[in-house]
């Protein structure tokens, strides 16, 4: 079988849709190795996490012409010509990998679309009214021209139903994973020179994620004030005009000494940094999937996270799961994890086990099962 892919963001995004992106193409070249996966992408980046992959024989790189890439048209050739060409090199599917598929395409190429959240509809008021624009006509052109949608959770598929009027027949549901360094053990050697490269404290509770307000991070900082514990907290994640508003409450509630920021953390330190953790506190407000609580899972940490949206379908049944708005909770499910290890201990042991679903080895069949079902 030949199967192209919208590669952009593979080539060019080092978190999560680029993660995605190689993820997907790592699952399927590994276990289905007799197909040729073709990358489309307007512009090529080196990059270890990229090279590793394109080593591989079924693996094939398709640019614009130099014509093309010298007239500056990449973006107009990948958003409105790519599905011909796709067509032109045989491709039997096209798969979308990040909500969005070509405008054109001819009706013979069959095509897949994997839509991760539908945030700018659930909550307009966290994006620019030209974004959310933008974003809605993609992803109903994307939704109308696929023969198949791929939704990576429930609480997607859900939501393309309520937002868009999607037929729920058109939809499979087919998580994602998480990049396989979270599923290392590092040395005590080599956890002990992120520590000191990072300046952390001995124990610490986590929170991972861009520093915005849906990430609810607020939350935490009110928690701790009152958990009887005087642990602190570890935020990793890009900053954005949020942090005021952290550190104000940071400064009126004389917390100074208990938050620690790191915005600049290597992509390959963060495994040795949910080692570390006593905690995993994730309190966001919605997210179409919420891959750190398998990044935590995966690295040992017991998760405390939100109640609803997709939360529960990434950490499943030994997580905590509290309200959102209510720093009482979280300080109870704080107390809860750090009085006791045995608890703790429990709730990840038993979370790996859930994660197994999460696999490539689960993940790659499933895809499999869908460029195949819409081929007959």
């Amino acid at each position: 079988m030949r199967i192209g892919f919208d590669a952009k963001r593979l080539f060019n995004n080092f978190t999560g849709l680029g993660n995605y992106s190689r993820f997907i193409l790592n699952a399927l070249s590994e276990t289905y190795p007799e197909n040729e996966y073709l990358l489309y992408a307007p512009k090529l980046r080196s990059h270890p996490e990229v090279d590793s992959l394109l080593q591989k024989s079924s693996i094939k790189i398709h640019e614009p012409s130099k014509v093309t890439a010298s007239l500056r048209l990449g973006s107009f050739w990948r958003s409105y010509n790519l599905g011909n060409v796709a067509a032109n090199d045989d491709v039997q599917v096209f798969h979308g990998l990040s909500n969005e598929l070509p405008l054109t395409k001819p009706k013979q190429l069959k095509s897949v679309v994997t839509v991760h959240d539908l945030i700018f509809k659930r909550f307009p008021e966290f994006y620019k009214p030209i974004d959310i624009k933008i974003y809605d006509w993609k992803l109903r052109n994307a939704c109308q021209s696929a023969d198949k949608i791929i939704a990576i959770s429930k609480q997607t598929a859900d939501d393309l139903i309520e937002f868009l009027g999607i037929d729920p027949a058109k939809i499979e549901i087919i998580y994602q994973g998480s990049h396989p360094n979270f599923k290392k053990v590092y040395s005590q050697d080599q956890v002990n020179e992120v520590k000191k490269r990072y300046k952390l404290p001995t124990e610490f509770i986590l929170n991972v994620g861009t520093i915005e307000s849906r990430k609810n991070v607020l939350l935490l900082l009110q928690a701790l004030k009152h958990s009887k514990h005087n642990l602190p907290v570890v935020i990793v994640g890009r900053a954005t005009s949020y942090l005021k508003q952290l550190n104000d409450y940071i400064t009126a509630n004389g917390l100074e000494k208990r938050v620690f920021f790191i915005h600049n953390a290597a992509f390959a330190d963060l495994p040795a940094i949910y080692q570390l953790a006593k905690v995993f506190v994730y309190p966001s407000l919605f997210e179409g999937f919420g891959i750190p609580i398998v990044e935590a899972i995966s690295c040992g940490a017991p998760v405390i996270t939100s109640q609803g949206s997709c939360f529960s379908e990434a950490g499943g049944p030994d997580c905590l799961y509290v309200d959102s708005k209510n720093p009482e909770q979280l300080t109870e499910a704080l107390n809860t994890i750090l009085s006791d290890e045995t608890i703790a201990r429990q709730m990840t042991e038993r979370s790996k086990t859930y994660i197994e679903r999460f696999e490539p080895a689960v993940i790659a069949p499933a895809l499999m099962k869908v460029y195949k079902k819409i081929l007959q």
